[in-house]
């Protein structure tokens, strides 16, 4: 599903499928509304051609002389009619509203649900051409089902009103209904052209808007605002921003020209077709065939036959556009699993002898260099596992290996014997505890920020205290504005009338990592704890308090420790060095200084730099 369509075209069975779909999100979301819409549908169509033949009625009786109840009542019926055709657009455009505003609920509904399920993995996340889909998918999802049922209300009201009039015609002269039908071919043609070409414009320009949101966020978002400001970067990404929504506005302005072409061609032709049918008319009212009343039901006929041609076309188009764009809201909820899994998958056992990777190899894509090259590594239950190697050498990408967030391209990863390719995500990544070297620190509150680690215990204000404790980080959550309850962000306020600092805050990097530690500590009863790079963003002092706690924490558990600081992981139970996609040693902390190899000369070169040196 990452590719881009090179042209966009919707079949019957296409359409018919994404009709079928618009219609069970519309009976879902509000029946009532929908049956309401359909009811005001039909009067809204019928009401244009009763009050057109109520208005010729009372100018033949005017004209004629008539008088009495039986013109009051006429003069009260076009009263009525014309009040009905004022009211019954107003009527429906709520219908319409409040339809969409539910649909799109189901509709958001169905697509993150299916984007919880089938996305277990990374592969797709990490694909730009994915996310252009999936801003496709959202745009489809939030507006294109109610679109599409709006559209074929509106078809279905014009195509009431057009039968009216067309009747009206055939009665005055059947040939004006061939020739008004005749110009209507190219329209409805051109409609369906340009809607494709619409939609195909709006996959090209998903890169152009999402790099034009991403360099306008660096210009107001926080945590930008730091670096762009010192280094002067403001201009520089306000004319990269303007560069992309440039190259998106010619897209869209090429286009429009073409409409505007286009549809004035089309209405020059509907003009002459009407003026024609009106000279006849006059010509028909000189001569006595027709009245003054049938004169104006004739005009009337006339504007209402190519007005609700061109709505009907116009709906079409638009009904066209929204099953186009079905089309990536439908890929998306029906996608395939980035991770197979089994139709029985087979259970995770609480781990008691440990995990084993053998022969693994993996890299992010067939075009991409291999970033494990037959890894073999024994991860034993109960103890700590200290993993070492410099920048890009696979330690993270192993991390998202065990957290089978990808599967090897060759090789097994098994806990307890247990290849993780037959157990369900889900169920494997309950065992396991991860602070990760990105870690995320949400835009909510303190406690919710830790809480997120284990939903269960949420609103266990308890546990979550508990597990900030051991992260080092409770004094400082407990001494902002609202305590455990301040919002860890500036980007949204706590009340509607709040504003201020007040309102929210920004934790340190080093506060920020120890929240992140406290979140996968709450996870205590997992079989599985994975620390990558925990103590990066401390002080060394923060430092050697953090791992004194994680050791104590550590204890009789299954860990697995990252770090470049190999101080804090000297007392590992065993060190594995990972190089060239491969563990090239693998010890205790003394085997391998005793070894001399690449770990003993890291640790020595690390150790040289707090080596005070005498004075000459």
């Amino acid at each position: 599903m990452s590719g881009a369509p090179a042209t966009v075209r919707l079949t019957p069975r296409m359409a018919l499928g994404h009709v079928r779909t618009a219609a069970r999100l519309a009976l879902k979301a509000a029946p009532g509304s929908l049956a309401g819409l359909v009811v005001l549908t039909v009067a809204g169509g019928l009401a244009p051609v009763v009050t057109a033949w109520l208005t010729g009625l009372v100018l033949d009786g005017l004209v004629g002389g008539m008088s009495g109840p039986a013109l009051v009542w006429l003069t009260v019926a076009l009263a009525l009619a014309g009040i009905a055709t004022v009211v019954l657009p107003r009527l429906s455009q709520y219908a319409e509203s409040e339809l969409g505003r539910r649909v799109r609920v189901i509709a958001a509904d169905r697509l993150y649900t299916a984007m919880n399920h089938r996305l277990r993995g990374l592969a797709r996340l990490e694909d730009p051409r994915f996310h252009d889909r999936i801003r496709l998918a959202q745009q489809a999802g939030s507006t294109a089902p109610g679109d599409l049922v709006n559209s074929a209300t509106g078809i279905g009201k014009s195509t009431l009103t057009l039968a009216g009039f067309l009747v009206t015609l055939l009665l005055i002269n059947p040939w004006l209904v061939l020739a008004v039908g005749v110009a209507a071919i190219p329209t409805v043609r051109a409609e369906v052209l340009l809607g494709r070409r619409r939609v195909g414009a709006m996959w090209r320009i998903g890169y152009a808007e999402r790099r034009q949101y991403f360099y306008a966020n660096l210009l107001s978002a926080p945590r930008e605002a730091k670096e762009v400001r010192l280094f002067g970067l403001g201009a520089f990404f306000r004319d990269r921003m303007l560069t992309e929504l440039r190259s998106a506005n010619a897209t869209n302005r090429a286009l429009d020209r073409r409409e505007l072409g286009v549809q004035t061609m089309l209405g020059v032709l509907g003009a002459a077709v009407a003026g024609g049918g009106l000279v006849w008319a006059i010509q028909a009212a000189r001569s006595g065939q027709m009245t003054v009343g049938n004169v104006m039901v004739f005009v009337a006929a006339v504007a209402g036959v190519q007005g609700s041609l061109s709505a009907i076309v116009g709906q079409l188009g638009g009904a066209h556009r929204a099953m186009l764009m079905l089309d990536h809201y439908h890929v998306a909820t029906t996608m395939e699993s980035d991770l197979p899994v089994p139709a029985s998958p087979a259970p995770v056992p609480a781990l008691v002898a440990g995990i084993e990777l053998r022969d693994v190899w993996f890299r992010y894509g067939p075009d991409r260099p291999w970033v494990l090259r037959g890894m073999n590594l024994t991860i034993p239950a109960g103890r700590t596992t200290a993993l070492v190697g410099l920048n890009g050498a696979g330690k993270s990408t192993l991390v998202k290996l065990l957290c089978r967030l990808y599967d090897p391209v060759r090789g097994q990863v098994r806990w307890d014997g247990v290849d993780l390719r037959e157990t369900d995500p889900a169920e494997l990544r309950e065992r396991i505890g991860t602070v990760f070297q990105d870690y995320v620190e949400y835009e909510l509150s303190a406690a919710e920020n830790i809480g997120l680690g284990d939903l269960t215990h949420l609103q266990d204000r308890d546990r979550i205290e508990s597990a900030a404790r051991h992260a080092g980080v409770h004094h400082v959550l407990a001494s902002l504005p609202n305590g455990y309850d301040t919002m860890l962000t500036r980007m949204f306020l706590e009340g509607v009338d709040t504003e201020g600092p007040e309102t929210g805050v920004l934790l340190s990097g080093g506060q920020g990592q120890r929240l992140a530690l406290a979140r996968a500590l709450l996870r205590d009863e997992r079989d599985l704890l994975i620390l990558d790079e925990p103590s990066s963003g401390l002080d060394a002092e923060a430092e050697a308090e953090i791992h004194a706690r994680l050791r104590e924490h550590r204890a009789g558990r299954t860990s697995l420790l990252i770090s470049h600081r190999l101080n804090t992981i000297r007392e590992a139970d065993q060190i594995a060095v990972l190089a060239d996609g491969k563990i090239t040693e693998c010890g205790n902390h003394d085997q391998l200084i005793a070894e001399n190899g690449a770990y003993s000369r890291l640790f020595a070169l690390q150790a040289q730099g707090y080596v005070e040196t005498a004075p000459r």
